[in-house]
């Protein structure tokens, strides 16, 4: 957005420029038109003389006239053409500047869908990642009550006695290896002599 702005800015600033040259310009072809009406109201005067002295009066001024006119038309061309230049290289300015405040909308738009879809894509993990939690607490929790049966079952034995602490799951496990191993003594024994 401050691109744009910026943009737009200097988009401003160089039609201001564009119309400060077309305002010279009006500028110059009024003061042409007032050398004109000037030269009407010599004119009219020559009339007024006689033809000798109009004939002498008319050629001196016209020479005059017709060199003072070549200069300022010499001038007002020299302007004319520059100031064609500038509002070409302006209007050029002016297509570049809006050539690129549509990129960069362009590539603001590009920017919020990327935004958007990330947030979609953080949306999901996070309903992913709150399925999963109830996933784990699901298994923690029949873990947990697997865990209090095989406790319940290996203290139950009778002979056992029952722990006096929290039992860590590497004691419970050693605790079932040792039931285990005497059972399969006793059934060993139980085989060396042929009961069934």
């Amino acid at each position: 957005t401050g691109a744009i702005s910026s943009l737009q800015r200097q988009m401003e600033i160089q039609e201001s420029e564009l119309r400060r040259i077309r305002s010279e310009k009006e500028l110059l072809q009024k003061q042409l038109r007032e050398r004109e009406a000037q030269l009407q109201a010599v004119s009219d005067k020559f009339f007024s003389l006689t033809e000798e002295q109009r004939q002498e009066e008319i050629t001196v001024m016209m020479e005059e006239e017709n060199h003072n006119l070549r200069q300022v038309v010499a001038e007002q061309e020299s302007q004319l053409a520059e100031q064609s230049k500038l509002i070409s290289e302006l209007q050029g300015t002016i297509s570049q500047l809006r050539a690129e405040a549509v990129s960069t909308r362009l590539h603001l738009l590009k920017h919020r869908q990327a935004q958007k879809e990330i947030q979609s894509q953080a949306e999901a993990l996070q309903h992913k990642e709150l399925q999963t939690r109830v996933a784990l607490e699901r298994i923690s929790s029949k873990f947990e009550r697997y865990r209090n049966k095989i406790i319940q079952a290996t203290f139950s034995v009778e002979g056992s006695q029952d722990p006096q602490t929290e039992l860590t799951d590497d004691e419970v496990l050693e605790a079932m290896q040792k039931i285990i191993n005497e059972r399969m003594e006793f059934q060993q024994k139980l085989k060396i002599k042929g009961s069934k």
